[in-house]
């Protein structure tokens, strides 16, 4: 029996939830790069670009090409970059409205902000 789409859904997300992981998606959404050009990008060791790399790749998310002795990533769907913007656009309303909310709790003062009384 299949996996039910949400547990589906679930994995993948869960696959996407690492910040190194989000970094190299985003940096495959310009254009594809050999690793040695990622690695300065994302600032951390060969080894683990590697796995991180290894991740997408077994779910699919990311394809490979070699050139001589250079192995090139790219995207195998343009449907992830998609992604990624659509979830900019949602953290930009989110952080957006937080900012409201900070502006609004610095603009009240001390005198209006109600005082908790001890019981007795």
């Amino acid at each position: 029996m299949s996996a039910p789409l949400y547990q589906l859904k679930a994995d993948f997300f869960k696959t996407l939830g690492h910040p190194v992981r989000i970094r190299v998606l985003e940096l495959l959404s310009q254009r594809e790069h050999a690793v040695a050009e990622m690695l300065p990008e994302i600032g951390i060791e060969a080894a683990h670009l590697s796995q991180q790399l290894a991740v997408l790749r077994r779910a699919n998310l990311v394809a490979t090409r070699k050139e001589g002795s250079t192995v090139f990533y790219r995207l195998t769907s343009h449907q992830i970059a998609d992604l990624l913007t659509a979830a900019r656009v949602i953290l930009s309303g989110v952080l957006a409205g937080q900012a409201e909310l900070l502006e609004d709790l610095r603009a009240t003062t001390p005198s209006q902000i109600p005082r908790r009384t001890a019981a007795i």
